[in-house]
């Protein structure tokens, strides 16, 4: 595997962002164009960047805005439709509780999607009709389980009653959904929403599993007995997983933008990998500077934008 530095980033400032201690929260414009320092992590946070495209190639990364900024789990963002935003869960560092979130981005603004304590709410992904939501919803009794939410969080009802516990999933059309279900070993499964038909499709695969753009095909990872991953192309018309490119060494999660390029990152660094290129995995950004870990990565559908999830590294958090 080639591994070739092309734009690293060893500094970065960036605008205040918002936190959500409330239903919602909005912050204020900066009163000049002065440019804020970085404001690291306080557990896991969500960082915004924008992605630059060259003519060819994969893209480079610009400055992390730090978006969620308070202390506690902001984890699993996922682009709305439009991108004009994001979900993810965050978790309540008082009680535990697990709940979506939206973030606005021209508004810098966060909105309470889900609020169902003590059911817990993560994974929030489109469904495919645009009819709202789907979630793994942490039951009362703590079953983990596929729902499905309208847009204001309301109308909750269950998927695949019979499927559990789920962790992550992954829509191939609007009644199929693949999912990594928890278990010794963890499995692929592939269910039919109309008829509540499952089938075990892989075992041993990572958390990982995403819709491929453009396509009905879904990818995850298969991790192997001797270590190592391959990432894996799950084909919408039923037939056989391919494999596409062997995972960067030690990365878990994988994102896709628009055109086809495949971004990973592990540790402090993002590699990117473009479509049908016989070179390998390319780090765009290294942000070991910024004392950063990160670990899921999520691309807006326009392609000009990365939500990253990251955390602090070997820096005592306040």
């Amino acid at each position: 595997m080639r591994i070739a530095a092309r734009v690293l980033v060893g500094s970065a400032t960036l605008l205040l962002a918002v936190g959500c201690g409330s239903d919602t929260v909005e912050s204020d414009p900066p009163a000049t164009a002065t440019v804020a320092p970085f404001v690291p992590p306080q557990g896991a946070d969500v960082l915004i960047a924008d992605l630059h495209w060259e003519t060819s190639g994969p893209p480079s990364i610009g400055q992390p805005e730090n978006v969620t900024q308070r202390p506690g789990y902001d984890n699993q963002p996922h682009f709305v439709t439009d991108g004009s935003g994001f979900w993810y869960t965050a978790i309540d560092e008082h009680d535990g509780q697990a709940d979506i979130w939206r973030y606005d981005l021209a508004a810098r603004m966060v909105t309470r999607v889900t609020s169902s304590n003590p059911e817990s709410e993560y994974s929030a992904t489109p469904l495919p009709d645009g009819a709202g939501i789907s979630t793994i919803r942490v039951e009362a009794d703590s079953t983990q389980r596929l729902w499905r939410f309208s847009p204001d969080g309301r109308n909750g009802s269950v998927l695949l009653p019979n499927v559990a516990p789920v962790g992550y999933h992954a829509w191939v059309d609007e009644t199929t959904v693949v999912m990594f279900v928890l278990g010794s070993p963890a499995t692929l499964q592939r269910g039919d929403t109309r008829t509540g038909r499952v089938v075990v499709l892989a075992e041993d695969i990572g958390r990982s599993i995403q819709k491929i753009p453009g396509s009905f095909d879904v990818s995850y990872v298969q991790r192997h007995e001797g270590g190592g991953s391959t990432i894996m192309r799950l084909q919408g018309d039923g037939s056989a997983a391919v494999p596409i490119i062997e995972g960067v060494e030690g990365g878990d999660f994988h994102a896709w933008a628009p055109d086809g390029t495949l971004l990973m990152a592990h540790e402090s660094i993002v590699y990117a990998w473009s479509n049908g290129s016989a070179d390998g995995w390319e780090a765009i950004a290294d942000f070991s500077a910024l004392h950063l870990v990160l670990s899921r990565l999520a691309v807006s559908p326009d392609g000009s934008q990365i939500a990253m999830v990251a955390e602090l590294r070997g820096i005592p958090i306040a």
